[in-house]
């Protein structure tokens, strides 16, 4: 399989999954790693690492429409058969969605459908959460609202704040993605000609589950 990557920042999934490829737990090859930002440190990671990087900036006075459709012709000309979403920071049109329908993933920072949007740790300790984590889920237009594939649970400690929280998630979502993202390379991952997702050909009506404990170690 050919993997695309888009990120806007430190790129820490875009490595898990890199890491993943080299080891051969995800049989592909990475043939792209694109960035909104030409400073994002998690493009200059990929270039450290041999990958195939190009940086798609939003132009000054550039319409939504105009600047995907140039992210997706860099990506449909590395021949990617699925786009990972890793911390890419803007909101992708409906034609871009639509032209990797069924093969664009994302990782989100909280149980969806509980916390959308930004500050998830934040909304999160607010809400006096109990548990907290990450969520794998097919890209549709509505903002973190595709079908959910997989979701990594961690504890709220009572000693929580926003950094020791987003940490915990951090290293659960480093297991998640790179399970996900094999599933689908294997063949094990489809979505049916509804969007929705089916993995070894049973329908996902709920994610899957992984629970970790406070140090980020798995208790399944």
């Amino acid at each position: 399989m050919r993997l695309g990557i888009a990120l806007s920042g430190v790129g820490s999934n875009m490595l898990a999954l890199a890491q993943a490829c080299r080891d051969g737990r995800i049989p592909a090859d990475i043939s792209l790693v694109a960035s909104d930002r030409s400073d994002a440190p998690g493009l200059a990671r990929a270039t450290e690492l041999g990958l195939p990087t190009a940086t798609i900036a939003r132009l000054k006075d550039e319409p939504r429409d105009a600047h995907d459709a140039r992210l997706r012709a860099a990506f449909e000309s590395s021949g990617v058969d699925c786009i990972a979403l890793a911390g890419y920071m803007r909101i992708l049109s409906a034609h871009f969605v639509a032209a990797f329908a069924g093969r664009l993933l994302n990782i989100h920072p909280s149980l969806l459908p509980r916390h959308k949007g930004l500050h998830t740790h934040r909304a999160a300790l607010a809400a006096h959460d109990r548990e907290h984590g990450a969520t794998v889920h097919f890209v549709t237009p509505d903002l973190d609202g595709g079908p959910a594939v997989l979701q990594g649970i961690v504890p709220v400690l009572p000693d929580d704040d926003e950094h020791a929280l987003a940490a915990r998630v951090q290293r659960c979502e480093h297991t998640l993605y790179p399970t996900v993202v094999e599933w689908f390379a294997r063949g094990r991952l489809r979505c049916d000609v509804a969007g929705r997702p089916i993995l070894d050909s049973e329908l996902l009506t709920v994610p899957r589950v992984i629970r970790f404990d406070a140090e980020g170690i798995r208790r399944d």
